[in-house]
């Protein structure tokens, strides 16, 4: 299964990665743009998104996800935020995610909301 993370913060990318890897799954590219990060999904079609939700340019996570729909690709997609608030998790129901998790997420959290993705109708 091959992984785009989105994320702004370095450290926490480069701990995504890791996870990802240990996991036995391959991290196609990284991006901290929102805008950057539809590019790359257009152009790598990955099986999975992982997506913060703030990012360093003036498209959120959800927002990028909500274009990524409109141009008919379906890659599941988990959101990572460090933001509990239920509006932007409402915001981001449009988009058919997998899950939802709170920053910081932990390695089990992860390897549940991956494992979703064998057992719902997201693939």
């Amino acid at each position: 299964m091959k992984v785009l993370i989105v994320e702004d913060d370095k450290v926490l990318s480069l701990l995504l990665t890791k996870m990802v890897e240990r996991l036995g799954l391959e991290v196609l590219a990284i991006s901290s743009k929102g805008h950057d990060a539809v590019q790359k999904t257009k152009n790598l079609s990955p099986d999975l998104i992982l997506m913060d939700i703030m990012l360093e340019d003036n498209l959120d996570g959800i927002e990028a996800m909500k274009q990524i729909r409109e141009n008919n690709i379906e890659s599941p997609v988990i959101f990572i935020t460090g933001n509990s608030d239920p509006y932007n998790r409402e915001r981001a129901e449009s988009t058919d995610f997998v899950d939802y998790l709170i920053k910081p997420v932990s390695y089990e959290e992860l390897t549940q909301s991956i494992n979703k993705l064998n057992t719902d109708n997201h693939t």
